[in-house]
């Protein structure tokens, strides 16, 4: 009889917290018996009993009683055996929700951290414009997520922003679950891996940590450089890359640097995350561009198939904005907006009128004077200053920040920032620039200067 309950609770549930909740977190339970107001239940977990019970509890005792099972509380006990019926799938929707609403929390919440990250739907391989600065990375990551085995453990993907890295990540993910959707496949960043570390340290459930991300068969960390200097994390990671690779399990990784470039970076993670195939995204060329821009408008016009766009349009876009791929397609984005809006074809003109400060930004080229004569009146140092050997924090910062500015705003190489600047190594600029990222995630002030400065030189 109780089974019967058990069994209707769960089609009921279905009902209340929705299919894809049901399937991540309530049917890989296993419902042992109904006893003295207890209902028992076995999970491969301690951090899965945890969770349903702070999330699903109540609803599960609210539906058994209903259906007279007389439930005053809920009992888990790990088991095993439970294991095999769990798969790690942080793509699901219902996931994918709860972990977009993570990333807006404090991490000291215990039950905010999840599984993985939310996948972008959009970000599949039939969207992904292949060209020759792009192609090697594309096919790599097309071997991978055919789920067999591969010659090259891990793939490094690195680049910078916006040239696909995290799209080649995403549609690995939507592959895998395609092909194979028994696989248990783990997507995070390097910062929920390093929050999901902390949390579990400070409960106590560091076999639930070990357990879940060494018995992943596919393991995709994305923006690796974040737990460069944090020794702790960075020695968990480098036990879960091993556990991994001597169980033949596939790991995927993305930084916005090669390996050898990651400032901070420990030697043995360093030379391990060379052990596999290491692939650079290289900024993207004008065919490129103009491929990536003809897709999105062919995805626009079939939704909206009385898109008028004059010849010439993608063109001049490609030619002229070709730092960043994210700015690209929101330049189109912003013209398909203003088109429906007003009722208008996209000329070449109202290209021009629309999109005057993207165009703007783009035509301008920030020099490496500027920026140290900008940073040094904002900071109120002299240029001398910034090249000297001085290290004191007044003249540390500013420097860093300059540096920082200069590898963002120019396509300097950090040999050719460290020579500008007093003949530094390349190592010194890489420092200051990771140390200026990691401190803006940190300081609302550093992240402001930054930002001022910013829009200064780029004014």
């Amino acid at each position: 009889m109780t089974e019967e309950i058990w069994g209707q609770t769960r089609d009921a549930l279905q009902g209340t917290i929705g299919r894809n909740n049901y399937l991540t977190w309530i049917e890989p339970l296993r419902f042992v018996s109904l006893q003295d107001g207890v209902a028992a239940f076995d999970v491969a977990t301690k951090f899965m009993g945890d969770w349903v019970q702070r999330n699903f509890g109540d609803e599960i005792m609210r539906q058994m009683n209903k259906l007279g099972g007389e439930v005053d509380r809920l009992s888990f006990s790990v088991c095993r055996e439970a294991a095999k019926d769990i798969a790690v799938k942080p793509y699901s929707p219902a996931v994918q929700a709860t972990a977009q609403k993570t990333q807006h929390k404090k991490m000291h919440k215990p039950d905010e951290i999840l599984p993985g990250a939310p996948l972008d739907k959009r970000f599949t391989f039939d969207r992904f414009v292949v060209g020759k600065p792009n192609e090697l990375a594309h096919a790599a990551a097309r071997r991978v997520a055919e789920g067999g085995p591969v010659s090259f453990n891990p793939l490094f993907l690195y680049g910078g922003v916006g040239l696909g890295k995290t799209h080649l990540m995403h549609a690995i993910a939507w592959e895998l679950q395609e092909r194979s959707p028994e696989l248990r496949v783990v997507y995070l960043s390097a910062e929920q891996f390093m929050y999901r570390f902390i949390q579990a340290l400070r409960d106590r459930q560091m076999m639930d940590f070990k357990e879940l991300f060494r018995s992943v068969d596919v393991l995709m960390v994305d923006d690796v450089q974040f737990i460069a200097g944090k020794d702790s994390t960075q020695d968990e990671f480098f036990h879960t890359f091993n556990a991994l690779v001597d169980q033949n399990k596939q790991i995927i990784i993305s930084a916005d640097r090669a390996p050898g470039e990651i400032d901070g970076l420990e030697e043995r993670i360093r030379s391990r995350l060379q052990w596999g195939l290491v692939v650079d995204l290289h900024p993207t060329d004008y065919e490129l561009r103009l491929g990536i821009l003809q897709q999105k408008v062919e995805q626009y016009q079939s939704q909206q198939p009385d898109l008028d766009i004059s010849q010439g349009v993608l063109e001049f876009l490609a030619q002229r904005i070709s730092n960043n791929v994210r700015v690209l397609e929101g330049a189109l984005t912003r013209l398909f907006a203003f088109a429906s809006l007003v009722g208008r074809k996209i000329t070449l003109d109202m290209a021009q009128e629309s999109l005057a400060d993207i165009l703007r930004a783009s035509d301008r080229k920030v020099t490496m004077d500027e920026i140290m004569r900008k940073t040094c009146d904002y900071y109120s140092v002299r240029m001398s200053d910034l090249m000297s050997p001085k290290r004191s924090r007044n003249i540390a910062r500013p420097r860093q920040m300059a540096m920082y500015l200069a590898k963002q705003l120019t396509s300097r190489s950090y040999p050719e920032i460290g020579r500008r600047f007093g003949g530094r190594d390349h190592t010194t600029v890489i420092h200051a620039v990771r140390k200026i990222e990691e401190l803006k995630s940190q300081d609302s002030q550093i992240s402001e200067d930054a930002e001022l400065l910013r829009r200064m030189l780029e004014a």
